[in-house]
């Protein structure tokens, strides 16, 4: 019996599978990204795929094969390979059931093995600055736009777009510095958990994107992003989490983590675009496209930078507030209360005097610009006194395009002067603040009618359930320790 030849299909590419070989041909099709409309061109492109996939798994593209039916020429040009037991492959893994931890390891080694020796230059690194990724972006966003409103919903569609474009107007800081310590390269661009194959010797990453440089060259993190989204999507989210923890650890990039977020929402845009694009061709639906478009939305919202101000006298609770809050929030905790123990050689007596609490104040901005424009969100724990001051953070959150809150804690005077008292006599917590001063700061403060309220009267869990609700944060990331200090 004769054995029959397997056939798989993109949307841009018709896949042969027989016996221990595969053999990969491109439609003659013309996309606004991708032009495979003549045999030239589809030769050219062969050829570049099997150089630039070997450097993942030479020992799996063997070369380009030439079609010639009736001996009067090539017909076609194609990509031949050795073929993978598919039940290998993570997305077969992932359906079965069968994927282990130390097969997750492994890959994430090898994708930072792959990413150490990948090519660098400052053409590869220009991929990746702000108005490259904003063009980027834009472009796959007026090719999904005929789709808005039909396969893909609109309203979604422009909060995808909405949420991605503040992440990147902001984050300038972050993409230079991601480029000066060399973590751009000629990478992947297209890794999805069927090409990625789990052998006894080791994994074969398979199938990058070859027909545009360009959308190749990218961050690691791209890479990474892509891979973990696939993983997600097809309900593995705690092999996406262990692929990128030990990736973190492996290629020693203890990246932000809105950059992952961010990264993961663009390829669910990319593959988004692709299931509209295959749809076209086929029955017209795309079963997939919902999913994509949630998993877009979920991480940037999950990446969303913000600066959270909480406030309040000494001893409302504003300092074990704010340290809880960003914790749930994976935030940086900037505290005028750290600021100012570090503002020798002025007199403890004379700090919190007003040009002394305005500077401290003005450094403690300085510091949240800084972290915002990496990407990082912060938690600003101060008095937050002076309408003023409140007005600068303003401005602050404003210029760095990240998302503000405003929180100020709410506690009987008797019981925080009593907190006071305890934390002076028990040498907890960074205040300086005396029972005076906490009376004086306690009595002048300006009206702030922005911010939201919080009980910090009740144990702390409570509160600060309260908080992240006004935040608008899912309860589950509440920290269970937290607790009075």
């Amino acid at each position: 019996m004769t054995e029959r030849a397997e056939v798989a299909e993109t949307h841009i590419s018709v896949v042969f599978a027989y016996g221990d070989r595969v053999l990969k041909i491109h439609k003659p099709v013309q996309f606004g990204f991708v032009d495979f409309s003549t045999l030239e061109r589809r030769r050219e492109d062969a050829e570049r795929e099997v150089a630039l996939n070997r450097r993942l798994a030479p020992d799996v593209y063997l070369g380009v094969a030439s079609l010639d039916l009736d001996g009067d020429g090539p017909v076609e040009h194609g990509v031949l390979m050795r073929r993978l037991p598919a039940e290998a492959n993570l997305e077969a893994l992932v359906a079965g059931g069968r994927l282990p931890a130390d097969q997750i390891r492994q890959v994430a080694n090898s994708l930072a093995a792959f990413h150490r020796r990948a090519e660098r230059s400052p053409d590869i690194s220009a991929a990746a600055t702000a108005t490259a990724l904003a063009e980027r972006w834009a472009d796959t966003a007026r090719a999904l736009a005929p789709f808005l409103g039909g396969l893909v919903d609109r309203q979604g569609g422009r909060r995808l777009d909405e949420l991605a474009e503040r992440f990147v107007a902001g984050r300038g800081p972050l993409f230079e510095r991601r480029a000066a310590e060399g973590r751009i390269c000629d990478g992947h661009g297209d890794l999805q958990a069927a090409d990625v194959f789990c052998l006894p010797d080791g994994p074969r990453l398979l199938d990058c994107l070859e027909f545009d440089d360009h959308l190749r060259y990218g961050d690691v993190v791209a890479d990474l992003a892509f891979l973990a989204m696939d993983l997600e999507r097809l309900g593995s989210t705690a092999a996406a989490d262990l692929l990128v923890e030990r990736y973190r650890v492996d290629a020693d990039d203890p990246f932000a983590s809105s950059l992952f977020h961010y990264y993961v929402a663009a390829r669910s845009q990319v593959r988004l675009l692709v299931a509209c694009l295959r749809a076209t061709q086929s029955d017209g639906t795309a079963p997939t496209a919902a999913r994509l478009l949630e998993l877009g939305l979920s991480h940037l919202e999950l990446g969303r930078v913000q600066m959270v101000l909480i406030g309040g006298p000494p001893g409302s609770g504003k300092s074990s507030l704010a340290a809880a809050v960003a914790r749930s929030l994976d935030a940086e905790v900037l505290s005028t209360d750290h600021l100012r123990r570090d503002m020798a050689p002025v007199p403890p007596a004379e700090r919190y005097h007003p040009a002394a609490r305005e500077a401290v104040y003005r450094r403690l901005l300085t510091d949240a610009t800084r972290h915002l424009g990496l990407g990082r969100s912060v938690v600003l724990d101060a008095t937050w006194t002076s309408a003023a001051l409140r007005a600068e953070a303003r401005t602050v959150a404003e210029g760095s395009v990240a998302d503000l809150s405003e929180l100020v804690c709410v506690a009987p005077p008797e019981l925080r002067m009593a907190r006071v008292a305890a934390r002076r006599s028990g040498g907890g917590g960074e205040s300086e603040a005396t029972p005076k001063v906490a009376l004086l700061l306690g009595g002048e403060a300006d009206p702030w009618p922005e911010a939201t309220p919080v009980d910090a009267a009740g144990p702390l869990a409570t509160t600060v359930s309260a908080a992240l609700a006004a935040l608008g944060v899912d309860p589950a990331r509440l920290d269970p320790a937290a607790s009075w200090r």
